[in-house]
Formats: C-alpha cells, structure tokens, sequence
C-alpha cells in the first residue's frame, strides 16, 4: 500500500521535477554548449581547439567528478540542500557569460576569452558536484517502477523546448547588435535557469534512514575495488558502458559525411536535426515506459542494436531523403543510452552505496566519452568515414552482446509489480 502522504508527495516531486527539467532545458536553448557558446567563442578566436573545448568541458565536468564526493553523500540523510546549493554553481557561470558579453568593448577579446573559459570550467564543475547527488534525490522521490517514464518524460520536455530556445535565440542573433547579441541570450538562459530552480526547490524529499550506529566507512578507492570484485554484473555493466561510447562515435559526423560525401545542403541538415530531436523528444517517454514495463537491459540492448544500425545505414544509403532512417535510429539509440543508462544505474547495490555505485558509472567511463570522438575524427582523417562507422557499428554490437550475456537486471525482485505510481491502491 502506498499512502495518502506519499502519493500526493509522488505527484507534487513528479510535477516540479518536471517543471525544473523543461524550464532548464529551455534555458540550454539559449545557451547551448554545442551550439550557442561555440559560436560566442568562435567571436573571440579563430582556434579550432579552443572553439572544440567547450562541450568537452562540459561533458568532463559532468561525468568526472562525480565519484569524489560519494562518500559525503552517502552519510546526507537529506540531499536536496547540497543539491539546491550545489546547482548554482552550474547556473550563476551563465550569468556571468552575459556580463562578459556585454564587457567585450571594455575588456578587449583576450580577456574576454580567458574569463569565458573560467567561467565554463566553473559551470562544468559544478554541473559534475551536483550530478550524483542530484539523481540520487530524483531515485529517492520517484518510484522505481515509474523511474525511468519520469526521466524520459523530462528529457523530452527538456528536448523539446531546448528546440525551441534555440530557434527564439537564432532569431535574437540576427536582431541583436555585438555586444548585445549573445549577452540577451545568456541572460534570457539564466533567467529560466532561476525559474527551473525555483521548482527544484519546491522538491519534497523524506529524510534517509542511516544504518543505527552510524557508518564505519572504508577508503574510496578500497570501496571501488570492493565493488568492482564483487559485483560482476555491475562490473560487465561499465565495461559495456565504456565500449558504448566507442559504438556511438559515428553520431557526430552524419551531418559532416551527408555534406561533405553525399552533398547534402544546409537545409536538409536542419531538417535532418529536426528529425533527429523530434525521435527523441518521442522515444524519451516511450522508452522510459518500455524499460518500466519490460527491462532496462533489454532497452540498452535494442539501443545498441540501433547505434550499430544507423552507422551501417550511413554507408549505405545514397538517397538523401533516406537518411533520415540515419537519424531516427541515432535518436533510438542516443535515448537508450543516456536515459536508459542513468536509469539502470541507480538500480545497482544497496542504497547506502549508491551513490558510490552512481559515481562509478559516470566517472570510470568518462575518459572513453573524451577519447571516442577524437579516434572517430583520427580514423576518418587517416582512412575515411567508413571506418569510422564500421568501427562504430562493431563496438556498438559488442556492447550489446556483453549486455545480453554478462549483465544482468539489477531491479529489484518485486520492482515490476509494483502499484502503478500514478494509481496507486
């Protein structure tokens, strides 16, 4: 039975959670780290480098750092408190990055450049310290059996009006005079940044119940050993993890190749983005649900099979108008791996070592999500694109087969019965 409290607690953390999601999601449109400040950057110098280390940041700020506080989350009977002060630091660099906008006149290019990548490594960091806690409040607030549908819905909330932020953010730099272009659309970010707070905020989280006498804990790194010893399963789970990046490296050079080798013109690659976040604004939900209902192994089995797919498919099809099959499967495929995978590892361990468990996940496979796209770039420059996307489509298939035969469900017996948590009785 699930009472009267946590329902309306369950509805009230689904909604603001939610909520939070789409407003962030709808800043990042403003202030995208693949899009939006690459271009700010590329204002201030003309290095390829430099321009390339802005979603590197960002991706390594996230993934690396996440490990190293485990332990002190471990021992919070509440988190949201660490969380609520710990996003600031991911949300306040934006900010500044419109203050610097603005000063570029004053400040001259040079340091300008130097206080954005400041800045950005501020943001990344504080992206990484807030992670792990963060998905632990969300696993705490938010049934098992209905954890992945929210994930997936917020994801495509978060996707769609990201989509759209974008498109109000192009519009504002072809109307916007320098220094004003960029710092609008960095502070119009932030301002939904501070509205997305205001919900998380509003996340109603029970106090854990920590083991009586307290913990007798052992070194971190004594932990991880154990763990990884241990728990083989969870084990052959990174292994897959790290392999997966390998296998969805040809991800970021369909739109290069479909331009470059198949003359696809500018219009069809917006089209084809187009498509490419429509299937995940549509598979978010329906995958998260599936992965309820069915399997979160099988899910990231499926979305491996469709990485290895779309790569395969590149090489083949020749009709433009096809290739968006190309994009639909990296869109499968890129949901299963991200919100398939945050999902499934929450599940893993005991609840006193999750967060260490959390960590690992995204620590210990951060440096394949670094190295991939620079192999995928290295093979494509020394051979072709083919290698690249063959070589992609086998680690992607070995991926899978790992998880097929070396992983296995770590839900837990009894999960899937559950009372449905939007009806519970």
């Amino acid at each position: 039975m699930i009472n009267e409290r946590q329902t309306g607690n369950f509805k009230h953390n689904f909604t603001v959670n939610l909520l939070d999601g789409g407003l962030f999601g709808f800043g990042l449109g403003f202030a995208s780290f693949t899009t939006m400040i690459p271009l700010f950057v590329a204002t201030l110098t003309s290095s390829a480098t430099l321009i390339g280390l802005v979603p590197a940041i960002h991706n390594v700020g996230w993934q690396l750092p996440q490990l190293l506080l485990a332990k002190r989350i471990a021992k919070m009977e509440r988190v949201k408190p660490y969380v609520m002060f710990m996003t600031v630091q991911e949300r306040l660099p934006i900010l500044g990055l419109g203050i610097v906008g603005l000063l570029i006149p004053r400040i001259g290019t040079k340091a300008a450049l130097i206080l954005t990548f400041i800045l950005l490594i501020w943001q990344g960091l504080g992206a990484g310290l807030t992670a792990n806690a963060w998905q632990i409040m969300i696993s705490k607030i938010i049934p098992g059996n209905i954890l992945a549908t929210f994930f997936g819905a917020q994801s495509a909330a978060s996707n769609l009006l990201a989509s759209l932020g974008a498109y109000l953010a192009g519009i504002l730099l072809v109307l916007l005079k320098p220094p004003y272009d960029f710092a609008t659309c960095f502070f119009i970010a932030s301002g939904f940044f501070a509205l997305s707070w205001i919900f998380l905020n509003l996340t109603r989280e029970e106090k854990n119940e920590l083991p009586a006498g307290g913990f007798t804990p052992q070194p971190l790194w004594q932990d991880i050993k154990s763990i990884l010893r241990r728990d083989r399963s969870f084990t052959n789970f990174l292994i897959s993890r790290f392999i997966a990046h390998f296998g969805t490296m040809a991800f970021a050079f369909y739109s290069v190749y479909a331009v470059k080798i198949l003359g696809m013109n500018t219009v069809q690659v917006g089209v084809m983005t187009s498509i490419l976040m429509i299937t995940m604004v549509v598979m978010n939900p329906l995958l998260g649900r599936l992965s309820d209902q069915w399997s979160r192994k099988w899910v990231l089995v499926m979305g491996s099979v469709c990485a290895a797919a779309s790569a395969l498919l590149a090489l083949v099809i020749k009709d433009l108008n096809l290739f968006a099959f190309v994009f639909i499967l990296n869109g499968v495929a890129g949901t299963a791996f991200w919100t398939i995978g945050i999902t499934m590892s929450l599940e893993f361990g005991e609840e006193v070592q999750r967060p260490t468990y959390v960590g690992m996940a995204n620590t210990l496979v951060a440096p394949a999500a670094i190295i991939a796209p620079l192999i995928g770039g290295l093979l494509a420059d020394t051979f072709n694109y083919a290698t690249t996307f063959i070589t992609s489509a086998v680690m992607a298939l070995i991926a899978s087969v790992i998880l097929m035969l070396l992983v296995s469900d770590p839900r837990k017996p009894g999960a899937s019965v559950k009372p449905d948590a939007f009806n519970p009785e």
